[in-house]
């Protein structure tokens, strides 16, 4: 009888447990769960990471929100992230290829694009460089490789070191098709995966010239005033950006999936809000209320 009674408490005992450890399975995956639906994944250009890293830091820890995480690896690889379903908005320094938008209606996925700010690109060379103005034809000869001597467009006799980002790169992107006229960057250019790396080596190297966005630009390195018509010269700035006077200026966007509107909405409307705004021209961007005007 005693055998019997302890072969049943031992039956007993094995189905709570069981039923203990399903419970605590449960528990983990909802928990993990909620963790997740409870973090905001952006992910893309290297030119927007330093300000959605300080506006997703502006929405947890002064508005309340929920942890919003920012990584970069440039526009093409938050894309791709997007469609992949590894992040929740992409950002980009340019817009969305054709072909991008037809492999995301391919896989169903309806994507809805935000214009948050603008940037203007900025053309940079070495401080010691005398050379201040350059037109867009000259740029696209010196990042094609037709002009490779800086005296030949008015510098000292000094080889050209082109500095690019990679194909990846938004910014990559822009350069060619808005300021090379859709060419292809000379095979000499030196690729660089961050722009913060472009402003150290054109910094460092006496011949070199790069480009950047408005917000990296810093002491170390020399912009150069850029000119679409041949006669007007523009250096890059806020105040130039604003007044539509420099000509190379582009959209910064999110995109997010339709079927993410609800998770991501409080962050992107707190982005075009008064406070995301003025955050974004604190970093040096052009808020985008401003330039609709």
């Amino acid at each position: 009888m005693s055998q019997k009674f302890s072969f049943l408490f031992y039956q007993i005992l094995v189905y709570q447990m069981k039923q203990f450890f399903q419970f605590v399975a449960i528990l983990y995956f909802l928990y993990t769960a909620n963790l997740s639906f409870a973090q905001i994944k952006v992910k893309g250009s290297d030119t927007m990471l330093p300000l959605v890293q300080e506006l997703a830091e502006i929405f947890t820890t002064k508005q309340g929100g929920v942890p919003v995480a920012v990584t970069g690896g440039g526009s093409g690889t938050g894309i791709n992230a997007l469609k992949s379903g590894s992040t929740d908005i992409a950002m980009s320094s340019r817009a969305m290829k054709m072909g991008e938008k037809i492999s995301f209606e391919e896989a169903k996925k309806g994507i809805k694009e935000i214009v948050i700010g603008f940037d203007a690109l900025s053309i940079i060379v070495h401080p010691s460089n005398k050379v201040s103005n350059l037109t867009r034809q000259q740029l696209e000869g010196i990042f094609t490789g037709k002009i490779t001597n800086w005296k030949e467009v008015g510098g000292e006799d000094l080889k050209i070191v082109p500095y690019t980002r990679e194909s990846s790169s938004g910014t990559y992107e822009f350069m060619k098709e808005y300021v090379l006229d859709g060419k292809e960057f000379t095979n000499t250019a030196i690729s660089s995966p961050a722009t913060a790396g472009i402003v150290q080596s054109v910094s460092q190297t006496k011949g070199a010239i790069g480009y950047i966005g408005l917000a990296y630009l810093e002491d170390i390195v020399k912009p150069i005033a850029v000119s679409f018509d041949g006669t007007n010269f523009i250096t890059p700035s806020f105040k130039n950006a604003v007044d539509k006077k420099y000509p190379i200026i582009r959209e910064l966007y999110f995109f997010h999936t339709k079927n993410d509107e609800n998770k991501v909405k409080a962050f992107t409307t707190f982005v075009l809000s008064d406070i995301g705004q003025k955050a974004l021209a604190h970093k040096g961007y052009i808020p985008a209320v401003i330039k609709a005007k």
